[in-house]
């Protein structure tokens, strides 16, 4: 097919402006969407940011007064911890399983599309309730971890109630719902040529020299990608620790997302504007974040270009 040279005549014009007519038409529902339900909100929440609002009385102006407010909160501090804590810890040892899960799947198991189902079931109900509560009976006192432990004659603590494991619990559940970048590693997986494995093979290159050679410098872009999706939503977690803990922080604190946190402050106190400010917070954290991944993948990622 041959592209025509020249300016476009009348008739073109007229048929190319009728497409994109037709194109806007179709996107309305969507831009409108954008508009009225996320660049509204967030332009309001950037605003009430600067104001004290109590969902009774109208917006006060503060100024900078309520991220002033953040160095002295030492609760927000502990969140901060907690959620850190939660992301580095949580999100390595996720993947971390999500890979080994795929390399294994990717051997071409009878019944891999069943497998892959059952593997990527935990992501689906990972950030329901329902799995945050049962996640809260199975770790609770009389739960079926300590049941389990009983039969070999060792008493289980609280794994929720005692603050030195709860955070732990909640870290595990996060872990187990592996699904979703399992799948996304098995995709990856199955677009590296077989002809790199054979050649170091010939060569006489050992399993694990392949996997350090040829795997994970030809899955870095996935790795990369995973990286950053899983990093953004952990920092945005907050039903499990909200069940899990009974929304008020867990024991001493132990289990106070951010995200939790700055519920509390804008739902439980109706501290609005400082939970705005929190929420704005929370975006330049997770912005930064991101470009540090991005500035990072220079050095580790690999493209095939």
């Amino acid at each position: 097919m041959t592209r025509r040279k020249g300016p476009m005549t009348k008739e073109e014009k007229k048929a190319n402006g009728r497409d994109n007519k037709a194109a806007y038409v179709f996107l309305l529902p969507w831009l409108l969407g954008l508009a009225v339900i996320t660049v509204g909100p967030m332009l309001m929440s950037l605003y009430l940011s600067f104001t004290d609002y109590n969902l009774l009385q109208p917006p006060e102006w503060v100024g900078l007064d309520n991220f002033v407010r953040m160095f002295g909160d030492a609760r927000l501090h502990n969140s901060l911890r907690v959620t850190f804590t939660y992301v580095l810890v949580g999100v390595p040892l996720q993947l971390a399983v999500a890979l080994v899960i795929a390399l294994v799947l990717d051997k071409g198991l009878r019944g891999l599309p069943f497998y892959r189902s059952i593997f990527y079931l935990p992501s689906l109900l990972g950030g329901s309730v329902a799995v945050a509560i049962l996640w809260k009976q199975i770790f609770g006192t009389t739960g079926l971890v300590n049941q389990v432990l009983a039969m070999i004659g060792i008493e289980g603590p609280g794994w929720i109630s005692d603050p030195n494991t709860a955070l732990g619990s909640i870290i595990l559940l996060h872990v187990w719902t592996f699904g979703s970048p399992m799948i996304i590693f098995l995709a990856g997986l199955r677009q590296i040529p077989v002809m790199y494995y054979e050649a170091a093979k010939v060569d006489g290159a050992t399993t694990l020299q392949q996997f350090w050679r040829i795997t994970l410098p030809m899955l870095s872009p996935i790795i990369f990608f995973n990286l950053v999706l899983q990093i953004i939503g952990s920092f945005q977690s907050f039903t499990q620790a909200f069940i899990v803990s009974g929304g008020n922080g867990g024991p001493s604190d132990s289990t106070m997302f951010f995200t939790l946190y700055l519920y509390q402050k804008g739902f439980g106190q109706f501290d609005m504007g400082y939970a705005s400010a929190m929420a704005w917070f929370l975006l330049v954290i997770i912005g930064v974040f991101t470009a540090i991944n991005f500035i990072a993948s220079k050095y580790w990622v690999f493209y095939d270009d």
